[in-house]
């Protein structure tokens, strides 16, 4: 859920340019989480510890 303003959803008062950033951002964010997955497994070899990546959107 969405916080609320009043009666309304915070959702509701975004502009259609705010929703479309919005959507870019997420579906980047998402795609940055699944290329760490893939390469965290790739290379991996059996019962060695793999080191974690943290990449943070700019």
């Amino acid at each position: 859920m969405t916080k609320r303003i009043g009666n309304k959803d915070e959702a509701h008062q975004r502009s259609k340019q705010e929703k479309k950033d919005i959507r870019k951002t997420n579906i980047a964010r998402e795609a940055i989480k699944q290329a760490i997955a893939k390469s965290k497994y790739r290379n991996a070899i059996k019962n060695h510890q793999v080191p974690i990546v943290v990449v943070q959107p700019a």
